[in-house]
């Protein structure tokens, strides 16, 4: 277990009465009230982990105390609680090491899920139109807002292009993990032959940019197109220029929307989509800036890599970073996926603690 400087918790401990004390003079303006509530937010759960560790270190101190004493029944009794207390004072020090771990400031935002049908034409696009299904049923159980920001059907109804916005406390910290390729195996409804078939689907997570985040001059940084919106086979959506096609100059992004009948919507829409991902590419870039640590088995992010395998002849769903397989398909498909993603952050914490100890 990594070692926890006691002056570390001493300057967070006293750092948190200052700001308790700030909060409780009433005298804050908005803003800076604000930013100090954040950050006692943010340094409450370690002093309450660190004060845990220290009632079960006394309470470890009197128990072995207690196994000194003449009466064998006592010192009994305080051995058999004192294996209990070992293991409570284990997994205390363990949560006080991850509420010091350093934060992904993104954890708390909303999530832009971007889910693209890849290889295997119509059957990829089915099992793109389940993977959407799949994340909305997961953000219902969650209690997140999802809005469907744009979606492209294909013409056996699957799903050729989808990207929506959850939002929801807590939503890119649960779902970030997810970015990869996706690969089922089953049989197609098309398929006479009762041949299992491989297909892929890319999923892509992006914690959303907040106005703030990302600076952006329109008049400068942008070119904006409006043409007619066009459904399937080229035919007219309405008859106003109402789609709306933005290019990023600087660095060339464009990001088009025409689900909406309001230009204004639409653009609306599209700049949000655009400050995601030029926010994500700023994150990407900082990180590829301290990539001198080791890369991490399931943090990565990489869109190229096969992360997940959904077979439907065995009912299974592997994770191939974390070598967990769960027979329980049709389930997770529903949207029961806790088990699954709460493995992936368990693993990932594991690793991060790891690397603390060099």
């Amino acid at each position: 277990m990594t070692t926890i400087s006691p002056e570390r918790i001493r300057q967070i401990e006293s750092r948190l009465h200052e700001l308790s004390a700030l909060m409780a003079t009433g005298e804050l303006p908005s803003d800076r009230f604000v930013a100090v509530s954040k950050e006692y937010a943010e340094l409450e759960p370690v002093a309450a982990a660190a004060a845990e560790v220290r009632r079960l270190r006394q309470e470890a101190d009197s128990l072995a105390y207690m196994t000194q004493d003449a009466d064998p029944d006592l010192r009994a009794m305080a051995a058999d609680e004192l294996r209990d207390n070992e293991a409570a004072l284990t997994e205390a020090d363990r949560r006080l090491a991850l509420a010091l771990l350093p934060r992904d400031a993104a954890d708390e935002r909303a999530a832009m899920l971007e889910i693209r049908a890849g290889t295997g034409g119509d059957e990829a696009a089915l099992f793109a139109g389940d993977l959407l299904r799949m994340y909305q049923r997961y953000a219902e159980e969650q209690g997140w807002r999802v809005e469907l920001i744009s979606h492209s059907a294909s013409e056996a109804g699957g799903v050729k292009e989808a990207v929506a916005s959850v939002e929801g406390r807590g939503v890119f910290a649960r779902l970030k993990f997810e970015s990869g390729v996706h690969r089922v195996q089953r049989v197609p409804a098309t398929e006479s032959q009762g041949r299992i078939h491989t297909s892929a689907a890319t999923v892509a997570v992006l914690p959303e940019a907040e106005e703030v985040d990302v600076q952006i001059d329109e008049a400068r940084d942008l070119r904006i197109d409006v043409y007619r919106s066009s459904g399937p086979g080229g035919q007219s959506v309405n008859t106003t220029d109402s789609a709306v096609r933005i290019t990023h100059l600087p660095t060339g992004l464009v990001v088009i929307q025409q689900d909406e009948k309001s230009q204004h919507k639409n653009k609306a829409k599209a700049l949000k989509v655009l400050r995601t991902r030029l926010y994500e590419a700023e994150r990407e870039r900082l990180h590829a800036e301290r990539a001198g640590t080791r890369k991490s088995q399931i943090g990565s992010g990489d869109r190229s890599e096969r992360i997940r395998t959904y077979n439907f002849p065995q009912g299974r769903v592997t994770d191939h970073r974390i070598n967990l397989t769960l027979h329980r398909l049709p389930e997770i498909l529903q949207g029961e996926m806790d088990e699954l993603i709460g493995a992936l952050v368990a693993q990932d914490e594991a690793e991060r603690l790891a690397s603390l100890d060099g």
